[in-house]
This record gives structure tokens, C-alpha cells and sequence, in this order.
């Protein structure tokens, strides 16, 4: 199970920012960015929920609590939502058969 520090670090890079970014789009220093990734400090509960709504996973997947990925479809059609879980389903069938 990773740590928050890790998560962050790893939502960081995946997202191509750099802490200088993060830091700027969070509204708090890049030294405060790289304690949190250095497991320095904890990000308060208000920076937690924060950096779960700016990088769209759930409080307890930056927690390391639940590791299923989530796809926020909020804004689409109903349909449009239909072929996102179909495109998911065919996905999960070809892991499964390899």
C-alpha cells in the first residue's frame, strides 16, 4: 500500500505537474508541496479533499484505502455514459483473458 506522500507524488506525475505547478494550483508554496511528498508533513483535511477534487480520486484512494479507479462522467448524456461503462467491461475482458 502506498503512503499519501507517494500518491501525491505519483497524481503529480501523472497529471505532468511539476510541485512548482501543484503548489500554484493549490494556493500554498512548493516547499509545502515537497514536504508533503517527502512525508515531512501531512497535508491538512481541507488540502486533503482539495488535492482529491484537483486530481478527481476519492479521499480514501489518496489514503491509500481503496485502490479502484473512477472515471468522473459527471456532464455527460446518459448514453455517452452507457459507452464509457461498455468500453470499461471490454477493457476488463481482455485483462482477463491474457
Amino acid at each position: 500500500m502506498e503512503g499519501l506522500n507517494e500518491m501525491i507524488r505519483q497524481l503529480r506525475l501523472q497529471n505532468g505537474m511539476s510541485q512548482v505547478e501543484l503548489a500554484r494550483r493549490m494556493n500554498v508554496s512548493k516547499q509545502c508541496v515537497s514536504n508533503w511528498e517527502n512525508d515531512n508533513v501531512l497535508p491538512s483535511i481541507a488540502m486533503l479533499t482539495r488535492l482529491a477534487d484537483l486530481f478527481q480520486v476519492s479521499t480514501d484512494q489518496l489514503l491509500g484505502r481503496e485502490s479502484s479507479n473512477t472515471i468522473d462522467a459527471s456532464g455527460l448524456t446518459d448514453e455517452q455514459a452507457a459507452h464509457i461503462r461498455a468500453i470499461v467491461r471490454e477493457l476488463k475482458k481482455e485483462n482477463h483473458s491474457k
